[in-house]
């Protein structure tokens, strides 16, 4: 069996035991400090957590799949770029909002139905279309970037003021505070993405030690893993009451899978792929979304 380059792959049991624990210490902290930072920010600046979800966290939990697309993309292998950018979407709407809405079911604004659902949707649907004739060129990719700008400052100035928080109780943090609330955000991603990272060398050396191949190891742990920044801090989110910035953070991250991911990759070298292939994946994402 052939067997993935790169040293964390091949040392002892005991190593990617290792990188397991450390992975998901680092997801948990990293996801503590990220959803309280970004909720302490949400109340600071006076929008809701739902904004917040679309944005920063979105964004910043989405750049694993951005860097296994790019890499895929490069390496030839355009299928596991698109698959990458579907199989994430997916899990996002089924497993992460799927176990966020167990634990504590979110309220759902107007502001959410009007917005933020037709952009999830029309992102959707672009991908059907930007594949009927077997490519996502660099034109595209220019239209899905400006798309997701476009999104972004969407979602940042149509916060209107029934969808911000009430906190009339206390008053907002001083400017310093808001510095510490942004450094909590900004470490707290590094920490979940280096856990994310950490946790998913473990798992597939674990995997290819005990005799997964390649492929396999590719369509599970590693599909799984690049959605863990999200399930971690929708998980905290949902668990410490802010179940808004949970979802906002699964619609976030599955507009800017299409938008953003897609179209750097598709920027930086064209994807290819047939609606054949993917039909049936993107099928069952248009019925999930």
């Amino acid at each position: 069996m052939r067997r993935t380059r790169g040293a964390s792959f091949d040392g002892p049991v005991t190593l990617h035991l290792l990188f397991l624990a450390l992975g998901g210490a680092g997801l948990y902290f990293g996801a503590e400090w990220l959803v309280k930072g970004a909720s302490g920010l949400a109340r600071a600046m006076g929008v809701s957590p739902l904004a917040v979800g679309l944005t920063v966290v979105a964004y910043g939990t989405s750049m694993p799949e951005l860097m296994v697309s790019l890499v895929a993309a490069f390496e030839g292998k355009s299928a596991l770029a698109l698959g990458n950018v579907v199989g994430s979407n997916i899990a996002n709407m089924g497993l992460i909002l799927g176990i966020t809405a167990i634990i504590s079911p979110p309220n759902v604004q107007g502001g959410l139905m009007r917005r933020e659902l037709p952009a999830v949707m029309l992102s959707a649907a672009a991908l059907p279309l930007l594949l009927r004739d077997g490519v996502i060129g660099r034109l595209d990719g220019a239209l899905l970037l400006l798309g997701a700008a476009w999104f972004t400052r969407i979602a940042l100035r149509a916060v209107t003021p029934k969808d911000a928080p009430r906190h009339s109780e206390s008053a907002p943090p001083p400017q310093q505070g808001r510095l510490a609330l942004m450094g909590f955000v900004v470490v707290g991603l590094a920490v979940l993405l280096g856990g994310g990272k950490l946790f998913v060398d473990g798992a597939v050396g674990i995997a290819l030690r005990v005799g997964m191949s390649e492929r396999v190891v590719g369509l599970t742990v590693v599909a799984i893993g690049t959605s863990l920044p999200e399930l971690a801090a929708s998980l905290v989110a949902a668990l410490r009451g802010h179940s808004e910035l949970a979802v906002g953070n699964v619609l976030g991250s599955n507009i800017f899978n299409v938008l953003l991911i897609l179209g750097v990759t598709a920027l930086a070298h064209p994807v290819e792929g047939s609606l054949r292939g993917v039909g049936l994946d993107l099928i069952f994402m248009g019925v999930l979304t």
